[in-house]
């Protein structure tokens, strides 16, 4: 169900465009509700994505979960084995959530600090396999260990799809994910750090001919352990079809206690003033395996996941997705050979899709907020909408074989230029002059806005 102003004002914008397919030929009534269906899917009936975790002690299988969210959520164990029994977390963060199954490592050396009454870490995997079936399994494999024993790793994981396929009849996709790529040598080159939402990326450029050299050799590092560890997985034929991406990256972030804030650290607007204090943040690439997760995701799981991890491209993609869905179903209503009929269905539906895109911006945005956002950009019910709207109309009545053709044509891309300048604001964070710029561009220059990442 929504859970916000802005997933309620698109409800009610579906709602209405459900009653209106009722007028509609059943051809073009059933393509309809398939469109819809993809938006009610995507956000009216999301849901938490289920991840799970799977790799030996100290792999960085928590580290991951906090590297994900940007935030201290999950217990790290620097020494000893900290994960105990196997546990589905729900973790939540800035109105998005994900469900994820933290495991015990596989060939730990010590028993966990956290008890379980399971013998083997493969047991405790189980139990809880065998009660809900994760959408992806995220094997987290060392930098250092990729060729390294190994292949115990690999038949535990084996079994892990025997587990699901018991269970469930399900092998969700596999994303191996290689950690600790900042140790590589040479340890003291940097790799780039991850843009943040609302902050410029940092230069991936070394400064000198000696930085750019160890740069370069680190990086080939990383791709040989990509390489290395693609090539064991594919080995094994269970495996190999499952296999999606082997990405390696950098997860590390380190806190001090609450009670460390210095004066200058005052808790930003709305942070519980005990939460830990943000010390070093090398991560790199978790941006991009945040995309590759949400490419693999069912439908239902993809917005919360932008919205815990706030990445960018993530939040790009989804609204792009929700801009030609919403575009489509415009089209096919201003197609319709009812002088005028579209008008409302129409509004209600781009300003439901402007709330929508707030939504996965981080923003809350009722219906009177989108209406309001789409009359900075010239779009209202007055003035020159309603002569726009008059003028697909006519062509209606003067061009009754042509005149709904056109309508289509202009409905889509005005539609879609509301998308891309409601992308544009809420999750690029442009200012609202330059989203009205960029809603007023002539249309080759749209086109490539909306292909941008």
């Amino acid at each position: 169900m929504p859970d916000d102003d802005s997933l309620k004002a698109l409800a009610r914008a579906i709602a209405r465009i459900e009653t209106f397919v009722e007028k509609f030929p059943l051809d073009a009534a059933k393509d309809l509700r398939a469109r819809i269906a993809t938006i009610r899917t995507l956000l009216l009936e999301k849901r938490p994505p289920a991840l799970a975790l799977v790799g030996r002690r100290g792999a960085g299988k928590s580290s991951l979960v906090n590297a994900l969210f940007g935030a201290k959520m999950a217990q790290l164990g620097h020494v000893t084995a900290q994960t105990g029994r196997g546990h589905w977390y729900d973790y939540e963060k800035d109105g998005g959530a994900m469900s994820i199954l933290d495991t015990r490592g596989m060939q730990e050396g010590s028993a966990p600090s956290e008890t379980d009454d399971a013998k083997t870490a493969l047991e405790s995997i189980g139990h809880e396999l065998r009660a809900k079936a994760p959408d992806v399994i995220v094997f987290v494999v060392r930098a250092s260990d990729v060729d390294s024993a190994i292949d115990a790793d690999l038949d535990a994981l084996q079994d892990v799809y025997d587990e699901l396929r018991r269970a469930h009849r399900v092998e969700p996709p596999l994303v191996a994910v290689i950690t600790h790529c900042d140790l590589l040598e040479p340890k003291s080159a940097h790799l780039p750090r991850d843009s943040r939402p609302g902050r410029a990326s940092p230069s991936a450029a070394a400064e000198g001919d000696d930085e750019i050299r160890d740069v370069a050799e680190k990086m080939h590092h990383v791709v040989t352990a990509e390489r290395t560890l693609a090539s064991k997985i594919d080995g094994r034929e269970k495996l190999r079809a499952r296999h999606v991406s082997t990405m390696g990256v950098s997860a590390y972030m380190s806190w001090r206690d609450a009670k460390e804030r210095t004066p200058a650290e005052k808790p930003a607007r709305g942070e519980n003033a005990g939460a830990a204090v943000l010390r070093a943040d090398e991560r790199w690439r978790i941006n991009e395996l945040a995309v590759t997760l949400f490419r693999h995701l069912p439908e239902a799981g993809r917005a919360e996941l932008a919205r815990a991890t706030q990445a960018r491209a993530v939040q790009e993609e989804l609204a792009a997705t929700l801009s030609k869905a919403t575009a489509a179903i415009a089209a096919a209503i201003a197609a319709t050979p009812i002088p005028f009929a579209d008008v409302l269905p129409l509004t209600a539906l781009q300003a439901g899709l402007v709330a929508a895109i707030a939504w996965i911006g981080g923003r809350s945005l009722d219906r009177r907020g989108a209406s309001e956002f789409l009359a900075s950009l010239g779009v209202n019910v007055g003035a020159a909408f309603a002569l726009r709207q008059a003028f697909r109309g006519l062509l209606k009545l003067v061009a009754p074989g042509g005149g709904p053709v056109l309508s289509a044509a202009i409905a889509f891309s005005g539609t879609m230029a509301v998308g891309t300048a409601a992308r544009a604001y809420f999750v690029r964070g442009v200012s609202a002059e330059d989203a009205k710029r960029i809603f007023r561009r002539p249309p080759a220059e749209k086109d490539e806005e909306q292909s941008k990442p």
